[in-house]
């Protein structure tokens, strides 16, 4: 647990650039509150923003960004390429749309959002990925919702000399979804794992273990989910629009969940609340 100290914490990934163990996700949130609550993720203490292209909220991220007053240096930054534009020159052209929206002049992290389009469109998307990281348009890459047959592909064709690493594996993962055998693959291989809707989107709420766990540890359901999957070594992504939810979501690391809680959380269910392109088999 030596990592889990706070919001500043981070961890190394492939590239040698650091990302910060928790970060604040603005899916779903309208474009016109997104500057808003991104600016008061990052006054609670947020370092690490997550956003797609599929979002519609790029701009008012970068402009959180620019109006927050901290050094650019200091946030971790994140877009998603979309399914329509997977291939190799419709990635290219994803890329620098995204910069001119998002007012930036990197990301730290761009990820292909879903493993759609075939195999030759998601390796013509990697390798306008590498060459972006190479240009110096993202610090680092990799890919979401990839099943284990898409990364096996991928990383055969790293290997045979495609080039880049894969930095971040991002998934929906929480207690009630398992995609063990995924984190599994990522982990081997030192790649960091981003927990997208980390608190199920709240349909989970209610379920006693969680109810339990909270009045053990004085503390809500939500930081419970949060807890647990910190100590899975995942990066958390959660989001709101609430202040002091925002707040509560960040209390997260002035207790730890022990061996048997941890167990009591698993449990081996498999029922996503959003897409799951990981069984796509095209």
């Amino acid at each position: 647990m030596s990592a889990l100290k706070n919001l500043q914490s981070t961890y190394r990934l492939n590239s040698g650039h650091h990302i910060p163990i928790l970060g604040y996700g603005v899916y779903l949130i309208p474009a016109s509150q997104t500057e808003k609550a991104t600016l008061e993720a990052l006054r609670i203490g947020y370092r690490h923003v997550d956003s797609a292209i599929m979002y519609r909220n790029e701009k008012p991220c970068g402009r959180a960004l620019t109006n927050s007053g901290l050094p650019r240096s200091e946030i971790f930054f994140t877009t998603k390429i979309p399914p329509e534009s997977m291939g190799y020159d419709r990635t290219k052209r994803a890329i620098e749309s995204s910069l001119r929206e998002a007012q930036q002049e990197y990301f730290d992290l761009i990820l292909l959002h879903a493993p759609y389009g075939g195999k030759e469109a998601r390796l013509g998307s990697w390798k306008a990925l590498v060459e972006a990281q190479k240009a110096g348009k993202t610090r680092s890459i990799g890919v979401s919702n990839y099943g284990i047959h898409h990364l096996d592909e991928l990383e055969a064709y790293i290997q045979s000399g495609g080039g880049g690493k894969i930095d971040v594996g991002q998934y929906e993962l929480h207690p009630w979804l398992d995609h063990s055998d995924i984190v599994e693959w990522l982990q081997k291989r030192n790649v960091v794992v981003q927990a997208y809707s980390p608190l199920a989107h709240g349909t989970r709420m209610g379920e006693r273990v969680l109810k339990d766990l909270g009045a053990k540890y004085g503390k809500s359901p939500a930081q419970i989910m949060i807890r647990w999957g910190l100590q899975k070594g995942f990066v958390p992504l959660p989001k709101s629009v609430t202040p002091s939810r925002i707040q509560e979501n960040a209390e997260v690391f002035d207790f730890e969940l022990d061996e048997d809680d941890m167990k009591a959380l698993q449990t081996g269910e498999y029922s996503p609340t959003d897409w799951d392109p990981t069984l796509d088999f095209d």
